[in-house]
């Protein structure tokens, strides 16, 4: 009988200890992983609903040019202040800002799939907007313009 533990030698141990419960905090790896995805997916929809509500916001406003403004000058300036103000967002300033004349229209081209400012409509926003009498096709601008701003993906926001 000596495996046998007695009656007196079970009395005398102690009763079992259950261990401590599980606390919620720190969580476990799994759950920083699904935090960090979620933060990510979370910024990517910002990032891609601020670039797209810029873009729609430039098109509203070249909208509204077509509407309103009626003088080729004025016209052609406007729209070239767009176009500067929105590659701004698209593309580092020190890149953008200090271009002007053939250097801002080959820079509208270069950022374009079918160009049309060097050689094409896109050629008066360089000389109009400080003619006295312009003449201009208004509706082959803006139609370069809009393709301009819609098709800019790339670059910051």
């Amino acid at each position: 009988m000596s495996g046998t533990p007695s009656a007196a030698a079970l009395a005398a141990l102690r009763p079992l200890h259950p261990p401590a419960p599980v606390g919620w905090w720190p969580p476990a790896p799994g759950w920083w992983l699904l935090l960090a995805i979620a933060v990510l997916l979370l910024l990517s929809f910002w990032w891609y609903r601020r670039r797209s509500l810029l873009r729609r916001a430039a098109l509203g406003e070249l909208r509204n040019l077509e509407r309103n403004v009626t003088d080729n000058a004025q016209l052609a300036g406007a729209v070239n202040q767009l176009l500067r103000r929105f590659a701004l967002t698209r593309f580092p300033q020190r890149q953008v800002a200090s271009l002007s004349g053939e250097a801002w229209l080959a820079f509208l081209d270069a950022h374009s799939s079918a160009g049309g400012f060097v050689t094409g409509p896109g050629r008066v926003l360089v000389s109009a907007p400080y003619a006295t009498h312009c003449t201009l096709d208004r509706a082959a601008l803006l139609a370069l313009a809009r393709r301009w701003i819609c098709r800019q993906r790339g670059g910051r926001a």
